[in-house]
């Protein structure tokens, strides 16, 4: 992937990226794995060229359509999350694709990630951006994220980039036997919440972890 790192050092410089990681890592981020993706993924491709001076601030930023590119320590939390607690990343799927920067960070670690995003303009500038890139192992799909993407399933690992009033039982119901969901939930106030399926039991556990900000999760697509 060494095609990643030499992408746009013009524009943002390797020190700047490295500041990043560096607050992660002060943050609380301790997977190298994690750490080391984001370091060589160029996260101004992600964003339009007017804010792609702001792309290694740890901060959110908008990508249109009233959606926003996640702060990065979220990334890296959701991401670091999945790999400490699924039992396998063999199948994967993202519910919000949004502007394809937690896709290309996850397509790297896993074997075949699936994303479905239900604004049409913005999966048709993340699928470019994925090709760009040469990630070969993501399929993209127009989709109202809430009802995940059954015929794929079911996934090893689902990490949802929106946030549903309450954890949708379409998504719990595509995990594989103790598959993980990463997903925040809440509309006034949200938490990102871990929910593990007990073997191939229709059980889950359900834990509640930090505060967290999201864009809701709706229903529907926008062509």
């Amino acid at each position: 992937m060494d095609h990643l790192k030499r992408e746009g050092l013009g524009m943002t410089s390797q020190r700047t990226r490295n500041r990043l990681i560096q607050r992660l890592r002060e943050e609380g981020i301790e997977s190298e794995q994690v750490l080391d993706v984001m370091a060589s993924t160029p996260r101004h491709l992600f964003l339009d060229e007017a804010l792609s001076v702001r792309a290694y601030e740890d901060t959110s930023l908008p990508i249109g359509y009233g959606q926003t590119i996640s702060q990065p320590y979220i990334v890296a939390r959701m991401t670091e999350l999945l790999l400490s607690r699924a039992k396998s990343l063999h199948r994967v799927l993202e519910v919000g694709t949004g502007s394809g920067y937690q896709t290309a960070i996850l397509a790297r670690l896993v074997d075949q990630l699936y994303s479905v995003e239900r604004i049409g303009p913005l999966l048709d500038k993340a699928r470019r951006r994925l090709r760009e890139l040469e990630l070969y192992n993501v399929e993209v799909k127009l989709s109202s994220g809430g009802f995940g993407w059954p015929e794929k399933g079911p996934f090893d690992a689902i990490l949802a980039a929106a946030a549903p009033a309450s954890i949708p039982a379409e998504l719990k119901q595509q995990l594989a036997p103790n598959g993980v969901l990463v997903i925040p939930v809440g509309s006034d106030s949200q938490y990102l919440h871990l929910v593990t399926r007990r073997e191939d039991s229709d059980q889950f556990d359900v834990e509640r972890l930090e505060a967290v900000r999201f864009v809701p999760l709706l229903g529907g697509v926008v062509r």
